[in-house]
């Protein structure tokens, strides 16, 4: 079929390239008022508080620990996340990103957890400290790849040939890939979750447009004002006895009193590195953990693209990526001293919130981390605002991992989306991205181990943690794709988007990269860019 006549074609304007994302209120260097931003940080703690309170809860009664461990390692948590979230925007990428828990330490974790070593301690509580050592010390000595390939620049490399077409499914599946935490998790308790999934939406979106005075207030505190709303709603049902002959599982999701956070906190409680006692190393944790390192390598690169979006910086030059991944090696190192039991990563939920409140201020995250910090030494304050509803915190991931994933198909404005080679490598790679850890996670439901199943428990979960993280798949498939697939190389350049970054490839030749990257303090010229 032939295109039509050339002059109602030009009817139709498309929109511009926007280097950098418009209608941002405060971009990365451009801070909000004291009060406001004080308010933000706030947000932004009670967003990642969700992701501390979930891992604990799940690997704690597991290592064999009650709630007085689980109270311990909440704080120990929220206290490496303040440290590991200030070196971030300090000394790494300096990007709006916080820096918490990731779900893709999990499966290494669970199989330390549940290793035969540990099967003949009976008493629970010298079992949660074994266990905990043997955690420490697999991150501690896995730690040591994030380090070098940041800080050695290896991973700045890889960024070079990184187009904008191959990071449309890196950015996006480091949210959407995260869907089983969503509404599944709603759906544990849904007379709370749609609740506040419907008055977040409303707040944010639709009450802005028919408040003129008071807009700034739904804009940016949206998220602050359905927490309460849905927060004081949960505490009458739980006070009414609504879940008093409910199953266990729906008591966890829904009561107000059920984490067993408050009694077990002390008021005051300074964590510090191996307090759990001396680490134990075993070369098949070690191994176990470094591939999950990768994959969470991986994914925290995608949110911190997802982050300079949403934050209306330019994006990241290579060397600057690979300095911040040096510094998140050196988070993981903190959590493996300090006793997490598990890695650090950029925090998904965040980059999301930036895209909520359009404020992407680096002094907000420094604030939250101040929050971290306070929170994590006064145990009963911290506890009060943990014992919020899991469900609660789902429905708002609905929402915050939305505007991450559209951080990432923001990208397809660079590249020509009329491309049959752009739809081959897009389709592709979000199709198996999604596709092969569903398979992986399937396997393991039935039958209680991943399709690879030999003799080395290691092997097997190295294999099965990088196909188990969809960013990761997405990301190999896409890069391979996009560097492999060259025919017709001068206009291919153009269809994946690859003039657009060009500029940013170095760190000096965008004045806006020295703006919003250079070190702090005139540090550059003690610590140049890799």
């Amino acid at each position: 079929m032939s295109p039509g006549p050339p002059e109602k074609a030009d009817e139709f304007v498309p929109h511009p390239v926007k280097e950098q994302l418009p209608g941002v209120d405060f971009c990365l260097t451009s801070p909000p008022p004291w009060h406001e931003a004080l308010l933000l940080a706030f947000q932004h703690y009670l967003v990642m508080l969700g992701t501390t309170v979930i891992i604990p809860t799940i690997l704690v009664p597991l290592m064999g620990g009650g709630n007085e461990e689980k109270a311990r390692v909440i704080q120990t948590f929220l206290f490496v996340a303040a440290i590991n979230t200030l070196t971030q925007v300090y000394f790494g990428t300096r990007l709006s990103a916080v820096i918490g828990g990731s779900y893709t330490y999990l499966l290494p974790t669970i199989s330390i957890i549940l290793s035969r070593r540990y099967a003949y301690i009976i008493n629970p509580h010298e079992r949660f400290e074994h266990t905990m050592r043997a955690i420490q010390g697999a991150f501690i000595a896995a730690s040591s790849f994030q380090i070098i390939v940041g800080f050695c620049g290896l991973w700045r490399i890889f960024i070079r040939f990184l187009s904008p077409l191959a990071a449309v499914p890196f950015v996006t599946l480091s949210a959407l890939g995260l869907f089983y935490i969503g509404f599944p998790s709603v759906a544990n308790c849904v007379e709370l979750g749609l609740p506040a999934i419907i008055l977040l939406i409303l707040f944010a979106l639709y009450v802005p447009h028919t408040v003129s005075g008071r807009r700034v207030i739904f804009d940016r505190f949206a998220l602050l004002i359905v927490v309460a709303i849905v927060w004081l709603y949960a505490y009458i049902l739980t006070v009414a006895g609504a879940y008093k002959n409910r199953p266990p599982q729906t008591q966890i999701s829904c009561r107000t009193n059920r984490s067993g956070l408050i009694g077990a906190s002390p008021w005051i409680r300074v964590p510090y590195p191996f307090q759990w006692g001396s680490p134990i190393f075993h070369a098949g944790d070690i191994f176990a953990v470094m591939a999950a390192s990768f994959a969470s390598l991986i994914e925290s690169t995608g949110t911190l693209i997802a982050v300079s979006r949403l934050s209306s910086a330019t994006p990241v030059p290579p060397s600057v990526f690979s300095r911040g991944i040096g510094w998140q090696g050196i988070g993981i190192l903190l959590d493996g001293m300090f006793g997490t039991a598990n890695g650090s990563a950029a925090s998904v939920e965040n980059a999301g919130l930036l895209g909520l409140t359009r404020v992407g201020s680096r002094r907000v995250i420094k604030i939250s981390a101040c929050f971290m910090f306070f929170f994590s030494i006064l145990g009963k304050f911290g506890a009060l605002l943990a014992s919020i509803p899991l469900s609660i915190f789902a429905a708002l991931y609905c929402v915050l991992f939305a505007y991450a994933v559209s951080a990432g198909l923001g990208l397809l404005q660079f590249c020509n989306i009329n491309s049959f080679r752009t739809k081959f490598i897009l389709g592709f790679s979000f199709f198996m991205g999604l596709s092969i850890p569903q398979y992986f996670r399937e396997y393991y439901v039935v039958s209680g181990y991943g399709p690879v199943h030999t003799r080395s428990i290691t092997f097997n979960d190295m294999v099965n943690v990088i196909f188990s993280s969809p960013a990761t798949v997405a990301a190999i498939v896409a890069y391979f794709l996009d560097c492999t697939l060259l025919r017709g190389e001068a206009s291919i350049r153009r269809d994946r988007g690859w003039h657009w970054w060009d500029k940013f490839r170095s760190y000096r030749t965008d004045t806006r990269s020295e703006e919003f990257y250079a070190l702090p303090y005139n540090l550059n010229k003690y610590f140049p860019s890799l």
